[in-house]
């Protein structure tokens, strides 16, 4: 996938995302079945999650070098890293530290979706400036999944 079709995945899932939260009714929206997160938890995780690689995705490449390094491997397909994901949850991977949501109130709900909206139209905007080449240079950390090629970052991401 080239840049300019991750960009445009990135804005779709994610208006999808924000509509399906929209949709739901104050019940539905604050509904946490046992040990689960809530729709509005679910959407507070992903701002959480958006914010980083937003701030990221617009540093200088020497800062990136310079703090993660540079990729030892080409980026994985978006299938290879949904499987590596997938896997990751099967033996038990979760969300830890800053990326866990703390209780919502209904009305965050506003305020979080224009939120995630803006972080991620600004991140589509910055994946498009990247050359193809550096998506697949430089290199972020996942807490999940370790170091992640900028592509497959935006990929986990969209």
């Amino acid at each position: 996938m080239n840049k300019e079709q991750l960009a445009e995945l990135l804005r779709n899932n994610h208006t999808q995302f924000i509509e399906q939260v929209n949709g739901l009714n104050d019940t539905d929206l604050c509904y946490a079945p046992e040990g689960k997160w809530s729709a509005a938890q679910q959407l507070d995780h992903i701002v959480r999650s958006v914010s980083p690689v937003n701030m990221a995705m617009g540093l200088p490449k020497f800062v990136l070098k310079w703090k993660f390094g540079v990729a030892n491997r080409p980026s994985k397909t978006f299938e290879g890293l949904t499987e590596k994901y997938t896997r990751k949850l099967q033996e038990g991977g979760k969300a830890s530290g800053r990326f866990v949501p703390a209780p919502v109130t209904l009305d965050q709900k506003e305020k979080l979706a224009k939120q995630l909206n803006a972080l991620v139209n600004k991140l589509s905007r910055k994946t498009e400036t990247h050359s193809e080449d550096a998506l697949d240079k430089y290199i972020l950390p996942h807490p999940l999944l370790g170091k992640l090629t900028l592509r497959e970052m935006l990929y986990f991401t969209a």
